[in-house]
């Protein structure tokens, strides 16, 4: 069968991608930079910005010059990449075959593939729409070779699907660049006159390689399918997935375990084969009856352990409804991490349980009272207390910094702020009592204030001064003023309890 090749063009990859991401910047031109020697250059631009006369490999200051309002982002290196390679996968359902084709594009080896959309033409048309629809400019293009498809997709003027066997024709009235060659090559050319395709094929091929090289000769004959140029298509990770069919119709919960572990041993033989571990492991149990039954588990670390998964799974066999029977067992784990053996230390006494038990326990507990019931919190970088904390993956993610030791906080800090009615002899003093839910506290012992700034590059309103204080009976509270007092007074808050 004559082999067949798609190439996709995202003329404006990048800046697609950010006006999806900020639909105000749909009426904006833009463009992403990057430095180089001191200087920022542009590497990127949307289709505002170009109608201005802006092109890659400009200097900032001179498109500024061209277009003052033009708004500038910096390039994150590796985003077109990223962002081909998720698009890539999303093309696996019009062909098995899909490469990624820096920096802008994607190849697709479409062969035996058309006839499932009708035709060649359905198929581009199919492929084009939907990616348009997702937000992507795009232009694409059918022939026999690589080379042809990717010309025909940049440089084409009349139709965007090359019959076999006549990429040659098409290819002769295009610009060498359609070629895929070096600047230097194409300056070589322009200053020859050499404007054209039908311009290089005509020469002789000694007279090309000796004034521009064998790269010229290679990607010329690879255009025309006369040197074969493979692809390597993108490799999707296979799914952590196992199967059990059932010779006869499972009713009892005893042949629920033995599938159970069977799924278990292929599943974990893998895992542990690769250095992973589980996070999330769910089994499907589909009835003859067409309906499915569904558990789930989570962990709160990677796991190849199958006595400890199957212990889990076992405290749900009692929500698995098998009816008539089940005929079909499915194991599937949609998130795994990296697993890394601990080393052990066998000249110290073990002085309580190790990690990996702490762990099975914490999972125990979490199957039999809920995933919620147990949460570790880690410290976040921010200085609003309610933001200071973040909940943790996994057990064993290490906190990113300390804990801070230098300032007392409360045992049992708000989700919210409550609002509380204060009396307060004078500004900057501390409360005399205060009126919470209905009960008056009046406060013994208060130390304070402690400012706490708003972090103006997330939100603007108020500075906070927060007290600590002490009740009648011994009770302590942590309570702030937000921002100054007005003439209007101040509203105070409520957010933590001291033990």
């Amino acid at each position: 069968m004559k082999k067949r090749y798609t190439s996709i063009w995202f003329r404006y990859l990048t800046t697609d991608w950010l006006t999806l991401r900020k639909p105000d910047l749909v009426n904006t031109a833009f463009v992403f930079a990057v430095p180089d020697h001191g200087r920022k250059v542009i590497s990127a631009m949307n289709a505002l910005a170009e109608a201005k006369g802006i092109r890659p490999g400009m200097a900032v200051a001179d498109a500024r010059a061209i277009f003052p309002e033009l708004e500038v982002f910096d390039e994150k290196p590796g985003r077109n990449e990223k962002l081909l390679k998720g698009i890539a996968e999303w093309c696996i359902r019009f062909t098995p075959s899909v490469t990624i084709d820096l920096p802008d594009g994607l190849i697709l080896d479409i062969t035996g593939c058309t006839h499932l959309w009708g035709g060649e033409k359905e198929y581009l048309l199919d492929l084009l729409k939907k990616l348009r629809e997702k937000g992507y400019t795009t232009r694409g293009a059918i022939a026999d070779t690589v080379g042809a498809a990717w010309a025909i997709a940049r440089f084409g003027k009349k139709t965007p699907i090359i019959k076999s066997n006549e990429q040659t024709e098409a290819l002769l009235p295009l610009h060498p660049a359609a070629l895929r060659l070096e600047n230097e090559t194409l300056q070589r050319l322009d200053k020859l006159g050499l404007q054209q395709i039908s311009s290089i094929i005509s020469l002789s091929r000694s007279a090309l390689r000796r004034r521009f090289g064998e790269n010229l000769l290679l990607r010329l004959a690879q255009a025309i399918g006369q040197e074969e140029e493979y692809i390597t298509p993108i490799q999707l990770i296979e799914p952590y997935q196992e199967r059990l069919p059932c010779l006869e119709p499972i009713r009892t919960s005893i042949g629920i375990e033995i599938a159970i572990r069977k799924l278990l041993e292929g599943l974990c033989l893998r895992l542990r084969n690769e250095g992973k571990g589980l996070r999330v492991a769910i089994l499907r149990c589909y009835r003859v009856d067409g309906k499915v039954e569904q558990v789930e588990i989570g962990t709160n670390a990677p796991t190849h352990h199958i006595e400890h998964l199957f212990k889990l799974l076992q405290l749900k066999i009692s929500n698995i409804e098998p009816a008539l029977g089940i005929e079909l067992f499915v194991m599937e784990a949609p998130k795994v991490e990296d697993l890394y053996a601990s080393q052990e230390v066998f000249w110290a006494s073990k002085s309580g349980m190790d990690e990996q038990e702490l762990t099975e326990l914490l999972d125990r507990i979490s199957i039999k009272l809920g995933s919620y019931s147990i949460r570790r919190f880690l410290p976040d970088e921010h200085f609003w207390p309610e933001r200071s904390i973040k909940p943790a993956n996994s057990v064993q993610e290490p906190p990113a910094f300390e804990w801070r030791t230098d300032v007392r906080r409360p045992t049992l800090l708000l989700s919210r702020p409550y609002p509380i009615q204060v009396t307060a002899p004078l500004p900057d003093y501390p409360p005399i009592l205060f009126r919470y839910q209905g009960k008056v506290h009046h406060i013994k012992k208060a130390d304070g204030p402690e400012r706490i700034d708003r972090e103006w590059w997330l939100d603007n309103g108020e500075h906070r001064d927060y007290y600590q204080v002490e009740d009648e009976n011994g009770q302590r509270y942590w309570l702030f003023r937000s921002g100054h007092y007005t003439e209007d007074g101040a509203e105070w808050f409520l957010h933590g309890f001291f033990a």
